[in-house]
């Protein structure tokens, strides 16, 4: 059994729709039930649903904040530090790729996997986004079906394909050592 089955899961969404965010965090949380078969005869069901905490933050100040355990979170000292963070690029304030190259500098945050969902196709976007420590980068379907093939592969990969590293946070103290970005 990998750690990622183990225990529960934390995934933390950067989306300032609240649309696109229900959208998300509906096909994130819908059971799916997957049937094995073998020699074609149905061997059993599985439901795949996965122990997974959702957090949201609306924006990217809100976002580098709940990271760094500062403002509004200064006192939430029990709400994990994500295993992985899907990060929306236009953001208002402070946008998806200062967040990012935020994160990535961070030594004891930067091996937390980053995937950046956007409309932007752009493919200076896209190289920025690599160059600055990008996991993955995906374009947001338009299309709900589109939209849940997508997360289904994301979360597959990410939460049962592999093994997630470790975070360095779980190391920082509480008080005036825990804050880990340079802002």
């Amino acid at each position: 059994m990998t750690r990622n089955q183990q225990q529960r899961l934390s995934l933390l969404i950067v989306e300032d729709s609240d649309e696109d965010f229900e959208a998300l965090s509906r096909i994130i949380d819908f059971p799916r039930e997957r049937i094995l078969i073998r020699s074609g005869i149905e061997v059993s069901r599985q439901y795949n649903s996965l122990p997974l905490a959702i957090h949201r933050c609306i924006d990217g100040d809100d976002a580098l904040d709940c990271l760094d355990r500062a403002g509004k979170y200064s006192d939430v000292s029990d709400m994990p530090y994500p295993d992985l963070i899907i990060l929306d690029l236009n953001l208002p304030g402070t946008d998806g790729r200062e967040v990012l190259t935020t994160i990535k500098q961070s030594e004891a945050l930067k091996t937390i996997p980053v995937v950046i969902l956007s409309t932007s196709s752009n493919p200076k976007d896209i190289a920025a986004c690599y160059q600055a420590g990008a996991n993955s980068y995906m374009l947001k379907p338009m299309n709900i079906n589109e939209l849940k093939e997508s997360m289904q592969m994301l979360l597959d990969y990410w939460f049962k394909a592999i093994i997630l590293p470790v975070s360095d946070v779980s190391s920082v103290s509480s008080g005036a050592n825990r804050h880990l970005l340079k802002r």
